[in-house]
């Protein structure tokens, strides 16, 4: 039996280290010697410290005051973020080169929101007539099914969206239509994700087939939960409309012309983007006719306008007053230098309650890698464990551990100015809670301040971006998710990842194909490990039970 040490994997080389070799990050290690004793308390105290380190674009506020930086510091930053090149990354990204060297791709979601007068070239292609045909479609499908053009199979309007997939094809339009929930249609909108039975069974259970479009989101059209979830709908509606119906009921947002049209649907219910939009950066593409359906095409146009505001700040921005090279650059520093390897999001506002599951993927499926994009392993840490959830609910759970735990947590928090409700009071609460933690974090307590109680002490020095919408327009959205995909794609230049690919959630689908078979076939495989063919055991012996009850 083969063991972990004996398994051949990547071998290390000497251009693994090229990144801690660099002189930026030697001075980033002589810098963080010297910023022992830096106390945010102290630097806080200086009038000017919040002028000096805050950005602004489109009127939302990125402060970066309560950071543990000073003007050195951030300028040795700089200085790594140009040596590994981040504007070359940059411009190369933009100009639609195959910066995915693993699957020999471009990286082209930024032109999903450019405007239709930009060129913008993959090989000898402009994409943009493409992209905006697509975009067309889908302004006028949605339309037509919200104003009833569009009927169902029985002549009825429609009142029940599904969408059905998972990833990149759930979480980013699940998260948008959840935030722009105030800009809501007339439209109920669902989405089933899971290949649990538990997420399909009791929605179909309340719906109205004769009512109800399905969106079966998949760039594959092979994702093999997307496509169990699909075939069920596609039974379900079948049995109680007629097969005829399958043309008229299910939506098709993919690459994969044939099983398109393999599964029953129409061409001209087909939506199709391109291998170089990655699954999590793909609201931005055809898989967001969801959002134009919940929203409306219009602010669906908002969204992507906000982002391309945010790509061009990106794209033209010098480093030193760059929002997404800063955050980039900050969280480095403090999971590299300081080895804070968790980062909390923080949103008030609980309209953005999925913010961190959506980033999660985003961040973690992005950089959360130990091979380079040379093959090698790094030597240095990569990438953060995001979560979070929306104040002031987390006050009651996980922020004890924020506050005092031995290791802090560097967060970013959130939160919209005006909000679209009229409880003035409430929102009043709202924001004194938010402005309460980012100060506590960096300020702290202590023993005096506490009464004399050590069990009272907090130890401040715990950094925390706050960021503040003027309201959470589609616009403004669009602009603060851009600002979180370019950070990561900046971090993963820096260490030296290829930032698109998802290897890591390959061998568990490879591993899982043939216990299925096994568990459909009711037998196990004798070269199974003892732990797996005792729990495979324990689970066909429950479902036996099952059978005789």
């Amino acid at each position: 039996m083969m063991s972990a040490s004996t398994m051949k994997s990547p071998q290390k080389d000497s251009s693994s280290c090229h990144l801690t070799h660099l002189s930026s990050w030697q001075k980033l290690v002589a810098a963080h010697h010297d910023m022992r004793d830096f106390c945010l308390r102290e630097a806080l105290s200086h009038p000017a410290r919040f002028d000096e380190y805050k950005l602004t674009h489109d009127g939302i506020l990125f402060d970066f005051s309560k950071h543990l930086i000073t003007d050195d510091l951030l300028a040795a930053l700089y200085e790594l973020a140009k040596q590994v090149d981040i504007e070359g990354w940059r411009a190369r990204m933009f100009a639609g080169e195959h910066i995915n060297n693993s699957e020999d791709r471009a990286v082209l979601h930024i032109a999903c929101r450019a405007p239709e007068t930009a060129k913008i070239h993959v090989e000898s292609e402009n994409v943009m007539p493409f992209i905006h045909q697509v975009l067309k479609k889908i302004k006028n499908f949605s339309n037509a099914v919200l104003d009833g053009t569009i009927k169902t199979s029985n002549g009825q309007d429609f009142t029940d969206i599904v969408n059905i997939g998972i990833g990149g094809s759930d979480l980013g339009p699940r998260f948008v239509v959840d935030a722009l929930r105030n800009y809501a249609t007339r439209l109920n909108i669902h989405f089933v994700s899971n290949v649990d039975g538990e997420d399909i069974e009791p929605l179909l259970a309340r719906l109205d087939p004769a009512r109800t479009l399905f969106i079966i989101a998949s760039k594959t059209f092979t994702t093999e939960e997307t496509m169990t979830n699909a075939h069920i709908a596609r039974k379900w509606c079948a049995e109680q409309l007629g097969e005829q119906a399958i043309s008229q009921h299910f939506v098709a947002l993919s690459t994969n012309e044939v099983e398109i049209k393999k599964f029953g649907i129409a061409a001209d219910r087909s939506f199709a983007f391109r291998d170089w939009v990655g699954g999590r950066y793909s609201l931005w593409s055809a898989i967001g006719l969801v959002i134009a359906l919940a929203v409306g095409y219009d602010r669906f146009a908002e969204l992507l306008a906000g982002a391309h505001s945010m790509d061009q700040h990106f794209q033209t921005a010098p480093i030193e007053r760059n929002i997404p090279i800063r955050m980039a650059l900050l969280g480095v520093w403090y999971i590299n230098f300081y080895n804070y390897h968790a980062h909390l999001l923080m949103p008030y506002d609980v309209r953005l309650g999925k913010f961190a599951k959506f980033v999660q993927q985003m961040d973690m499926e992005s950089n959360g890698k130990s091979i380079d994009r040379d093959g090698h392993h790094v030597d240095y840490a990569t990438g953060p464990v995001i979560f979070g959830e929306a104040g002031t609910d987390s006050q009651h759970s996980f922020m004890q551990l924020v506050h005092q735990s031995p290791l802090p947590i560097p967060a970013d928090f959130v939160i919209c100015a005006r909000p679209h409700h009229h409880l003035a009071a409430s929102h009043r609460a709202l924001m004194a809670n938010f402005l309460a933690h980012t100060r506590a974090l960096a300020v702290g307590q202590t023993l005096e301040e506490a009464g004399g109680d050590p069990a009272r002490i907090f130890t401040g020095n715990r950094p925390t971006t706050s960021i503040i919408l003027p309201a959470l327009t589609p616009a403004h959205l669009g602009a603060l998710i851009a600002a979180y995909e370019h950070k990561v794609f900046v971090q993963g230049i820096i260490w030296n990842l290829n930032s698109f690919d998802q290897p890591g959630v390959e061998l568990g689908k490879k591993l899982a194909k043939p216990l299925k078979e096994m568990l459909d076939q009711h037998q196990m495989n004798a070269h199974l490990d003892c732990s797996t063919r005792g729990l495979m055991a324990q689970i066909l012996a429950v479902s036996d039970a099952q059978k005789t009850d």
